[in-house]
């Protein structure tokens, strides 16, 4: 299982995403994958997993199913999260 979250570095929600980042890193020492959504990976997997709103947390099992998605500030909770990772 994979666990994504898409933002953009410069907007209103970066400096949210980046503390919960560093509190997700450092409570469960493991680091999630940031997505541009403007990259061009990031174009298709928000097409893929249907983003519209950022930051967009989702998580993907192995086999690539959409297992869970958080939309928007406020972010979820590091322990709900966590599960997936």
């Amino acid at each position: 299982m994979s666990v994504m979250i898409f933002h953009k570095s410069a907007s209103d929600h970066a400096r949210d995403v980046r503390g919960f980042l560093r509190d997700f890193e450092q409570r469960t020492t493991r680091v999630l994958e940031e997505v541009d959504p403007d990259s061009r990976r990031g174009i298709s997997l928000c097409a893929l997993y249907d983003i519209v709103d950022y930051p967009t947390i989702v998580a993907i099992g192995a086999d690539g199913q959409l297992r869970n998605k958080w939309r928007g500030i406020p972010l979820p909770t590091i322990d709900e999260v966590s599960f997936y990772v």
